[in-house]
């Protein structure tokens, strides 16, 4: 079974913790970041294939400047991986858009994401799906990421620090599954999380080189199908031994 390990918030929702914290005042509104996020997506999402209307428009509304350290905050809507601690990094927007896309969210699906990070992909799940829970191995991420999202509105996320090889097996099945780092092999206990008619992405491959970005599907009768989408090079999904 997975380890977790409760944050020190003063409120538990089930679980996992309520997002319901104060977080870092919002930078000051100096730049017009709307117009910023417009120019991302077209540019950066759009001309490289992304279709799905709900998930442009969630990247067009999830400030993504506010899941990004505050000395980066001028890099936030560029298209490159930024760095924001414990040797993490919060993905370049084609990616998120890539992998939200993939995993066709449905207004009603319930949400598993692997590496909460910043908490920026699990704030635009929650604008595609009816519930997102979200796991991060590394306490001071997940206590900042609680924060932001909780102070940004983003109800429908619950979050907890543990484990994500395990997943969240009390509430399983999902109907998508978002790994944001990459495991050496798919971890069995998210395939067995899988609802049926449900899709996983996760990036799968070595630290260090080239990894492969896979799209798994669990069709009516269980059965699992894989598919290659591109490279990709991630941080490692820490696993405890």
């Amino acid at each position: 079974m997975p380890r977790f390990l409760a944050l020190p918030f003063s409120a538990v929702l089930g679980a996992g913790l309520s997002l319901s914290c104060g977080a870092r005042e919002a930078p000051p509104d100096t730049v017009d970041w709307e117009v910023r996020r417009d120019l991302m997506v077209a540019g950066q999402i759009e001309a490289r294939g992304v279709r799905d209307p709900r998930v442009l428009a969630a990247l067009r509304e999830v400030p993504r400047h506010r899941f990004v350290p505050e000395s980066l905050l001028e890099q936030a809507y560029e298209d490159r991986p930024l760095p924001i601690g414990e040797g993490q990094t919060i993905s370049q927007p084609y990616i998120v858009a890539l992998m939200t896309e993939l995993a066709r969210p449905a207004p009603e699906d319930r949400a598993l994401e692997v590496g909460t990070g910043s908490g920026y992909q699990a704030a635009v799940l929650s604008r595609l799906v009816r519930e997102v829970y979200t796991v991060e191995i590394l306490e001071p991420l997940g206590r900042e990421a609680a924060e932001r999202l909780g102070s940004l509105g983003y109800k429908n996320v619950t979050g907890r620090v543990g484990d994500g090889y395990g997943g969240w097996p009390e509430e399983s099945p999902f109907d998508l599954i978002l790994v944001t780092a990459a495991p050496e092999r798919i971890p069995p206990a998210l395939l067995l999380q899988l609802a049926t008619g449900g899709r996983l992405v996760v990036p799968v491959g070595p630290a260090g080189a080239v990894q492969s970005l896979q799209l798994i599907e669990k069709d009516q009768n269980g059965k699992l199908h894989t598919r290659e989408v591109l490279p990709v090079r991630f941080v490692p999904l820490v696993h405890p031994p």
